[in-house]
């Protein structure tokens, strides 16, 4: 018969036994690779930081020339345009639109004319432009580790490359000896239309280093009339397919947007189509001769540019007057809210009254 302390010891080892497998399938259950992963992460945030984005708050077009679908609530919503999701609650996001509403009616009639909401649209995109200003400063202070105040071509390339997936050390060995590096076509297309924009956003005397405000241009073009006038030069050239530096409607609309595969693409490719050819004719097309010149362009681009404002604020209360009285009411932009917001609200008339 087994004593009572055999017993006990032999339970004890069962139990360290067990203890010991339950670690290691802990152990294993992990990721293969934890700090990998978290290199990844940190990589990914590197370029997004580092990389100018296509897309830019606030601005009519995108810096591929695409047109910014989101434009609209960008400048009726601004930062607050995070808050209205598709899944939120209609009545919360009723609410919320109630509460911007009375913002912008500034004379407190119950309607927004057309000056009140030009008003508006530039006080939203001044938001947007302080937002950039602040993201900015982490942004530089990330490719300025030794905090000079300054941040040169080959530095921001080593960087750059470095949140590529290349090592970092051998890039920078390789740039310091001006050695060729091993790059492939497409990340080196890029590297020489990111050097073109540095030089652009590189105010005399022409120096190869940025300082933050510099750098500000280089990622946000729209803070910069000089960048802005670039970034127009490239669309066009990218569009102008007789080399007159002037654009067309069929150039216009010839950007490529993927091949028609069935129906619902060929869709998608009209609507596409229609959407720029009325931008084209109704809005970037000042004097309507039907050529868009680099000075129409750039003016359409212009995110602060008033008279522009005026005629967004124009325009999308139109979309929304059943009664043409050119006047935007609490009723009108609830039931158009899919315009404003992105989020459809429902009931808007029965709970319209009852709110405001």
């Amino acid at each position: 018969m087994v004593s009572k302390q055999a017993f006990l010891f032999s339970l004890g080892s069962l139990y360290l036994s067990l203890l010991f497998v339950f670690l290691l399938m802990d152990v294993y259950a992990r990721p293969a690779n934890n700090s990998a992963l978290k290199e990844k992460s940190v990589d990914n945030k590197d370029e997004n930081e580092i990389l100018p984005q296509d897309h830019i708050n606030g601005m009519k077009m995108e810096m591929d020339g695409h047109l910014n679908k989101d434009f609209h609530q960008e400048v009726f919503l601004g930062k607050a345009i995070e808050e209205f999701d598709e899944d939120s609650e209609p009545k919360k996001n009723r609410k919320k639109l109630v509460t911007i509403f009375s913002k912008v009616d500034r004379n407190k009639d119950n309607q927004i004319s057309a000056q009140e909401m030009q008003r508006w649209i530039m006080e939203k995109t001044e938001e947007h432009f302080q937002e950039a200003v602040k993201e900015n400063k982490l942004h530089f202070r990330a490719v300025d580790p030794d905090n000079d105040g300054h941040v040169s071509w080959d530095e921001y390339k080593i960087r750059f490359l470095a949140s590529k997936g290349f090592n970092e050390k051998e890039v920078a060995e390789k740039v310091k000896n001006n050695e060729e590096l091993k790059i492939d076509e497409e990340t080196q297309e890029l590297i020489d239309n990111l050097k073109d924009r540095w030089f652009q956003a590189d105010n005399p005397p022409t120096d190869l280093l940025l300082n933050e405000e510099e750098f500000l241009s280089f990622l946000h073009p729209e803070h910069s009339k000089a960048m802005l006038t670039f970034m127009v030069k490239e669309i066009v050239r990218d569009l102008d397919q007789d080399g007159d530096k002037k654009l067309t409607l069929s150039e216009f609309i010839s950007l490529p947007v993927g091949t028609v595969e069935n129906k619902q693409a060929q869709d998608i490719d009209d609507e596409w189509v229609l959407d720029r050819k009325k931008e084209f004719e109704e809005v970037i097309d000042a004097n309507h001769d039907g050529i868009v010149t680099m000075e129409e362009l750039e003016e359409y681009m212009d995110p602060m540019n008033e008279y522009n404002a005026l005629n967004e604020a124009k325009q999308m209360i139109a979309v929304a007057d059943e009664n043409q009285d050119h006047l935007l009411c609490l009723e009108e932009i609830l039931k158009y809210s899919e315009y404003f917001t992105g989020s459809k609200l429902m009931d808007y008339a029965r709970n319209v009254h009852e709110e405001f």
